[in-house]
């Protein structure tokens, strides 16, 4: 049996995605629809057809909310130099899935490892590449939306204290929290600007070694601009670092506060996903190896 990731989560299956896929998409009815395994942990991925990817969240979610990730995915998509998902409609709940749901257009390529690209200065040059394309997208009137991380590292005190405490055993909690103390107090670095916000393996894909698509960018907004950077320590060994730092042109205070974002990010997968998903609970420890041996950011 496989256990579950959180707390009362949604459960669907390819028999009851099918039937409801087919329900609202009836265009679509009679694709094959297959589920896919990986280290997703908001959605339920189902491949239907060669072409569509149908997404049910794990957790209840409104119409209203996925049409306005819906919004945001298109723009991503219409801004980002590499192939992403284009959002193709809202399908509703029932008594079995309580929840709106999602369908996009499927994308290629193999999902990124932590270490498959690490010493690729190619692959680095395609993550600076994707940045600063996503950062030349104007802000305008909008504002960070207060979710998640992208404002102030040192809001996530508490946050950091709990996954310390969860984490004993499992990673260096004393090195980590010397570096956070640190870390947490680096300035921000300029202005928000247009960020994914969660560029981590699961959500890039490669091919013959480079960046071939990027996915998840329904979250597609303002943010600190040093929040990006995060796929630096998740995904590059030291020398492929620096070179997406130079592409990207990072100062020390904003690569600095790149490392604080992947810190708190990573702390958070290593105990959470212990037993429910080990290959995030291993992106977490190898995310906080990389930073805690870094000597750019810790010393």
């Amino acid at each position: 049996m496989t256990t579950r990731m959180h707390d009362g989560q949604l459960v669907v299956d390819e028999e009851l995605a099918g039937e409801v896929i087919a329900r609202e998409f009836p265009e679509l009815a009679g694709l094959p629809v297959r589920a896919i395994s990986g280290a997703g942990t908001v959605n339920a991925i189902f491949r239907v057809g060669e072409e569509f990817a149908a997404r049910f969240p794990l957790a209840s979610a409104s119409r209203a909310d996925l049409e306005a990730e819906a919004a945001a995915l298109a723009e991503f998509a219409r801004s980002s130099p590499f192939p992403s998902p284009v959002p193709l409609g809202v399908g509703g709940g029932d008594e079995r899935y309580p929840s709106a749901w999602s369908m996009q257009s499927w994308v290629q390529g193999e999902v990124a490892d932590p270490f498959g690209q690490s010493g690729s200065d190619g692959f680095a040059e395609d993550l600076g590449a994707l940045i600063l394309a996503l950062r030349a997208v104007p802000v305008g009137e909008r504002v960070f939306d207060g979710q998640g991380r992208g404002g102030e590292p040192g809001d996530h005190d508490d946050w950091m204290a709990h996954c310390l405490a969860q984490s004993a055993g499992k990673v260096d909690v004393s090195g980590v929290a010397s570096a956070w103390e640190v870390l947490r107090e680096m300035p921000v670095a300029g202005e928000h600007v247009m960020s994914h916000r969660d560029l981590i393996p699961a959500n890039l894909l490669v091919s013959d070694g480079r960046l071939s698509g990027v996915l998840d960018g329904a979250s597609f907004g303002p943010a600190d601009r040093s929040l990006d950077l995060v796929c630096a320590w998740h995904l590059l060994d030291h020398g492929a670092r620096g070179r997406l730092r130079e592409v990207v042109g990072a100062s020390d205070h904003e690569w600095r506060r790149g490392a604080a974002w992947a810190l708190q990010q990573a702390m958070g997968l290593v105990w959470y996903y212990e037993q429910s998903n080990p290959v995030m609970a291993e992106l977490g420890r190898s995310t906080v190896a990389r930073v805690l041996g870094d000597q750019d950011v810790v010393e």
